[in-house]
């Protein structure tokens, strides 16, 4: 329900650490530019920044899974890109996620949002391969 996801954004980009946690994603996007081999990698940051500030009513999904076949991002070199990442930035970020997680179950209101907090951990370490779609495309 369209009306539902929209309020859900709002509650979460205000209160349950949307807001913060997309700034994190934007600041690892700005670090990722100034190495300049980072680029790439900059570029999914702000995909994934605006995701993480407008979650409800879409969700992370294998490029192999949405498309159907291979690119550059699901093979060998995307793996090597997600070591990469994971070393220097990801971890930082699945961090941030996981105490947004751990504050959000305290409430009970605040569980489906520490929900989408922990999906959003598996997006910060291996953001490579991945894309953004809606919930009901299939």
């Amino acid at each position: 329900c369209k009306p539902m996801r929209t309020l859900g954004n709002i509650i979460w980009f205000i209160f349950f650490g949307g807001f913060i946690t997309g700034l994190f994603w934007c600041l690892a996007g700005l670090i990722a530019f100034i190495s300049i081999v980072g680029i790439p990698w900059g570029r999914a940051c702000f995909t994934i920044a605006n995701f993480t500030f407008w979650p409800f009513g879409r969700e992370a999904v294998d490029r192999r899974l949405a498309n159907g076949r291979d690119d550059i991002g699901t093979g060998t070199l995307g793996t090597i890109g997600n070591i990469i990442w994971v070393i220097f930035i990801g971890i930082w970020l699945a961090i941030a996620h996981f105490f947004a997680t751990i504050f959000c179950f305290v409430t009970i209101i605040g569980i489906p949002f520490g929900i989408q907090h922990w999906k959003m951990i598996s997006v910060s370490l291996l953001p490579i391969g991945q894309t953004i779609r809606p919930v009901n495309s299939i």
